[in-house]
């Protein structure tokens, strides 16, 4: 699997760039940042994705932009696990706008 990180960017835009189906970066020694998602359980996925959506806010107007684009680049590597996982999610009618 390839990994790559724009590395002309400003860190708030080194989100990891899609290869396939999964969302990788690395840090600045080469080093895969965080537990692959594909290595979780569903219950520790889920717990991963909470913990990042609580804390999205007061990341997104207080963190620094290297934590921001941390935040950014897991977000994604977990959602885009889930869905691979879930791709027959249930859709909660209620959340269907008319088209």
């Amino acid at each position: 699997m390839t990994e790559s990180v724009r590395r002309d960017a400003s860190p708030e835009q080194r989100v990891a760039e899609w290869d396939g189906d999964h969302a990788r970066t690395v840090d600045a020694d080469g080093e895969q940042v965080g537990v692959d998602p594909a290595d979780l359980g569903d219950e520790d996925l889920v717990r991963e994705m909470q913990s990042l959506h609580r804390t999205r806010l007061d990341t997104l107007r207080h963190a620094t932009d290297s934590a921001l684009a941390n935040h950014l680049r897991r977000t994604a590597e977990l959602e885009t696990e889930y869905l691979a996982r879930h791709p027959g999610r249930e859709v909660d009618p209620s959340r269907l706008r008319d088209a």
